[in-house]
């Protein structure tokens, strides 16, 4: 599995993936993969953590193994058929909530009206980072539980989170997010690991 790499957006979903699985070639790329340097074309890349769904239809825990990732400016491509498959095939045996609708990448968090916006264009969640990866020829899959959705709304001052310490009014969904981020980025871990131990040697080659 050497040519392998799985990418973390943040250091608690690298957190999340080490506590899981240990020895997994992993990095923490930070937010729109700003300290990720790139791979050989073919590789197979998996970018696991958490995401924002676009509709209430898509409820906070669920896991998401995108079929089609896309960004905003129209392109849309297809993940890595027999990832997805692997990781679809972890997320069942693990009896979660599962949706393979397509992802899309944005620049920033998108919250607010924002999201039906995006849902009516067809896309089920949002991340900052998977799309990143479509013009570099590489095997890409995904695997993003759901932490907000229109219901579970969240602020855009987490990007900057020296904001947050600014404004009170955020208190409660500070605690909220301290409570259900680190156990949703473990369940994306949870695939990722079943996910590995299901798929042969010969997929990472």
């Amino acid at each position: 599995m050497s040519s392998m790499e799985i990418l973390a957006p943040t250091f608690l979903e690298y957190w999340a993936v080490r506590c899981m699985r240990p020895k997994v070639p992993i990095r923490c790329a930070g937010l729109r993969l700003a300290h990720w340097k790139g791979l050989p074309k073919s590789s197979p890349v998996i970018v696991c953590g958490l995401a924002g769904a676009l509709s209430s239809h898509l409820a906070p825990g669920t896991v998401l193994i995108p079929e089609r990732v896309g960004l905003t400016d129209g392109s849309i491509r297809c993940c890595d058929p027999m990832l997805v498959q692997i990781l679809v095939a972890a997320a069942q045996m693990l009896h979660l909530r599962l949706d393979t609708g397509t992802l899309l990448t944005a620049q920033s968090l998108i919250v607010g009206q924002e999201r039906h916006v995006w849902y009516q264009r067809g896309f089920v969640a949002a991340d900052m980072e998977t799309g990143l990866l479509l013009d570099h020829g590489l095997r890409i899959a995904s695997i993003r539980v759901i932490l907000d959705n229109p219901e579970h709304d969240i602020s855009l001052d987490w990007l900057h989170p020296l904001k947050v310490l600014l404004r009170p009014s955020l208190r409660e969904e500070f605690f909220w997010l301290s409570h259900m981020a680190p156990r949703y980025a473990l369940r994306a871990a949870r695939v990722l690991k079943v996910g590995l131990d299901l798929a042969p040697d010969s997929i990472f080659v």
